[in-house]
């Protein structure tokens, strides 16, 4: 299975976020990728209000995305904002794949930490979501959901042997190095392949971030089902193609099967 790995820098235009979504998308194509993986928050950067741009999921920006999965042959998981109650949003990872499906996964776990409630305006969702590309079950999960093992080994029991998850990683002491472990540590808790990818850091291209909204650091990585890093990005947006190997997740389940030794306590 190869994965396209978009390390971009959402903005507070969603249409300039989705030209940017256009161009990776045709770069995945022409790589010849079966998924292409985006950050959380791709249609719209954090740091102004959400409700005035959420969309449901056959509104017009994830159409759009549905169309480039469709023109390029490539599945598609990019970060958006649909509609939830009252006047909340749900933070929402759009999947799209070139069969024209199009299905969302809401955020389980909302990032009420670091004196950020992200409750405030956004509803959680409830339902894990699992998808198929490249012959393989794929996992999804959005930021914050990283910190909570038991989401990766119901993804991991419900056929993912890849999860991927798409985050606005909020910058401050020590987090790259938590965001770096936290994946690894997924990726061993599962003996799966974990895809984290993460919006750049705005300070790689000189933009301030004086609200201090959770923009990103950038650092995208594959973790693989024994914990070893295959792939990292640094702090800039930037892009990558990486082949995943389903045998290792089965030879490694096989050696640690820690699924399988798991009791309930």
């Amino acid at each position: 299975m190869r994965i396209a790995l978009g390390q971009l820098l959402s903005t507070h235009d969603s249409q300039h976020n989705l030209e940017r979504v256009r161009e990776l998308a045709r770069r995945a194509g022409e790589d010849r990728a079966d998924l292409l993986v985006l950050p959380e928050a791709t249609m719209f950067a954090f740091g102004r209000s959400l409700k005035d741009v959420a969309e449901p999921l056959d509104g017009p920006w994830a159409t759009a995305v549905s169309e480039l999965a469709r023109e390029h042959s490539v599945a598609i998981v990019a970060g958006m904002f649909t509609l939830g109650d009252g006047d909340r949003v749900r933070n929402t990872a759009v999947i799209a794949l070139p069969d024209g499906t199009v299905r969302g996964y809401a955020k389980i776990h909302l990032y009420d930490a670091f004196g950020f409630l992200e409750s405030d305006t956004v509803d959680p969702g409830d339902e894990p979501a699992t998808f198929s590309a490249g012959g393989l079950t794929v996992g999804v999960a959005t930021c914050y959901d990283i910190r909570f093992p038991r989401l990766f080994t119901r993804l991991a029991h419900d056929g993912a042997v890849v999860t991927v998850l798409g985050a606005s990683w909020g910058d401050g002491p020590g987090k790259v190095a938590q965001w770096e472990l936290l994946a690894r540590a997924r990726a061993l808790d599962t003996t799966s392949y974990v895809v984290a990818v993460g919006q750049a850091n705005p300070e790689s291209v000189g933009e301030e971030n004086p609200d201090k909204a959770p923009r990103g650091v950038g650092h995208s990585l594959v973790a693989a089902p024994d914990g070893s890093v295959v792939a990292r990005l640094g702090d800039a947006p930037d892009y990558t193609v990486v082949d995943l190997d389903p045998e290792l997740v089965e030879r490694t389940r096989k050696a640690i099967p820690v699924l399988r030794n798991a009791r309930e306590l």
